[in-house]
């Protein structure tokens, strides 16, 4: 996959609302997306204030590989849910 795509909400695992909460960090682009990765996605989204949900998190991973988001949090659901866990007790708690 290009950084081409027009619309976040055309990837895998993404639609129009995972579109607007990325939108609301700045993100605009899968090619931002991907030099951000799925894990610190999630957490920008979530210092906006929203409150994502773990699906957001397998939607992410699966833009960005392709993946189906089924898939994605079937297979590398443990490994993503550390990561998460180590960026947000980085990066401090949520406003």
């Amino acid at each position: 996959m290009s950084g081409a795509v027009t619309s976040l909400a055309t990837l895998p695992g993404l639609g129009p609302q995972s579109e607007a909460m990325l939108q609301g960090t700045g993100i605009t682009s899968l090619a931002q997306l991907q030099a951000l990765g799925s894990v610190q996605a999630h957490v920008l989204v979530k210092r906006t204030g929203c409150k994502p949900s773990l699906n957001l998190l397998w939607g992410l991973e699966g833009a960005i590989t392709g993946e189906p988001w089924q898939l994605v949090s079937r297979h590398h659901r443990t490994s993503l849910l550390l990561a998460l866990d180590q960026a947000e007790r980085e990066s401090g708690p949520a406003p």
